[in-house]
């Protein structure tokens, strides 16, 4: 295998892994902020200018804190499930085309860890596999809010899991591919699939909200019923991995709504770059704007739309398109 692609993948995830990390921390502030604004509050003001060193603060007050593990715990599995959500997270990341490519003193850059042919299933199909952490965070705790919260688990994953799956159909039914890139090329030459498949944007947008379990679907930590859910018996670093992979999904998800249905970054050039960029920014804060404004839904409630109403949709949009491309 060439040398120069090995230390280019290597850097690629170096970059990822902080950038994404650190993002973690400064959207919470963004957070914190838009939520102070929208509800007639000033949050975060007197660690540094306009509160900005609060990230910093944070993350000492994480990594310093103690790490405590309660008496009667699974303690193997309570110590690795946030490790699970964090990492799952970034490995997601792996395909996903943050930029165009470009090329820096004679030498192209691809920015993306792995062009695989099937982008969209490995990106969605990670996602899945970190919702384990919460899953087993919560059974391995020895709390009853935990367990409240890991029985909501089970019920939200089922539900919105085959949502996100069935929305996609029929955009991939008419790109022909699992590549998140080939989504962008093909919008280039047709258009975005926005508007030609709004449906089923609107299905993957809501979904996004269960899979990051943000605002009216945070029913796994709901913190004004559960405490914090599975998270409950959680303090210092291990918390912070469950909260690091909560806000690294909610960027990465914004990328691939951006690439599946906004025209990614079009052209590959520098206004395309930075129009990728504007719609991940957008996505991010109405994850924000969302949490201000509408308020929790019931587990039985989001199964009850999932079900009968997302689901049903999600089906005849499937076969109105199959019906349209064959005529």
């Amino acid at each position: 295998m060439d040398t120069a692609f090995i230390i280019e993948t290597i850097v690629k995830i170096v970059v990822i892994l902080l950038i994404f990390s650190a993002l973690a921390g400064i959207g919470t502030y963004f957070e914190r902020k838009i939520l102070a604004f929208m509800q007639r509050r000033l949050g975060p003001m007197y660690v540094g200018p306009f509160g900005l060193l609060q990230v910093a603060a944070d993350g000492v007050k994480l990594f310093t804190k103690e790490d405590i593990i309660p008496t009667g715990v699974v303690a193997k599995i309570f110590k690795i499930a946030p490790v699970i959500t964090a990492a799952t997270a970034f490995m997601a990341a792996a395909a996903i085309p943050f930029l165009p490519t470009f090329t820096v003193f004679g030498y192209t850059v691809h920015p993306i860890v792995a062009d695989i042919n099937v982008g969209v299933l490995y990106v969605l199909g990670v996602m899945a596999i970190g919702l384990y952490g919460p899953l087993l965070g919560g059974l391995a705790s020895a709390n009853k809010f935990a367990l409240i919260s890991t029985a909501r688990a089970a019920s939200v994953f089922i539900s919105y899991e085959v949502i996100t799956g069935l929305s996609l159909l029929a955009p991939l039914m008419m790109v022909g591919s699992f590549s998140l890139i080939d989504f962008n090329n093909y919008q280039v030459d047709n258009g975005w699939l926005l508007f030609s498949q709004p449906l089923a944007f609107i299905l993957f947008w809501i979904a996004a909200f269960a899979e990051t379990g943000r605002t009216p679907f945070h029913l796994v930590a709901n913190d004004h019923e559960l405490i914090d859910g599975f998270g409950t018996e959680y303090s210092g670093m291990r918390w912070g991995l469950f909260f690091i992979g909560e806000y690294a999904n909610m960027f990465f998800i914004s990328f691939v709504m951006a690439l599946l249905f906004c025209g990614g970054f079009g052209d590959g050039s520098v206004a395309g770059a930075l129009a990728l960029l504007g719609k991940v920014a957008f996505f991010f804060f109405v994850f924000l704007w969302v949490r201000a404004a509408w308020p929790d839904i019931r587990p039985d409630q989001l199964m009850w739309l999932c079900w009968k109403v997302l689901m049903p949709l999600a089906v005849i949009n499937i076969v109105i398109t199959g019906f349209v491309m064959m005529f």
